[in-house]
């Protein structure tokens, strides 16, 4: 048991371009958002079609390939962990968020046609 650990693989669709950032000390950070869609048959026999998002952060070397190579609208597996954020608004309300932490990242396929 003692290598089960934190570890999330999807495949999705790239929801908007990745960005870099600088973020001092010369660290870079890239963010981006991945769709995931599930078809599946309701209580009625219908298929439905559900579509989850999930926020993606690279750091360093792997973020600065991502933002040369990567496109919304393409493929893409991506692996890594779990990490939850605590922050408060402006407007001192408490919010909670999920964002993956990226370890890999290879192309499925390319840009789907619109």
């Amino acid at each position: 048991m003692s290598n089960l650990r934190n570890k999330v693989s999807l495949i999705g669709r790239v929801g908007i371009k990745p960005e870099k950032k600088e973020v001092g000390n010369g660290y870079v950070v890239t963010r981006f958002s991945i769709a995931i869609n599930e078809s599946f048959k309701d209580k009625t026999g219908e298929w439905q079609n559900n579509t989850n998002w999930h926020y993606v952060q690279a750091w360093g070397s792997l973020a600065e390939r991502i933002c040369k190579s990567i496109d919304k609208g393409m493929e893409v597996a991506i692996e890594g962990k779990l990490v939850n954020k605590s922050y408060e608004t402006k407007e001192g309300e408490k919010r909670s968020s999920t964002e993956i932490q990226l370890n890999d990242l290879i192309k499925v396929g390319e840009k789907k046609a619109s």
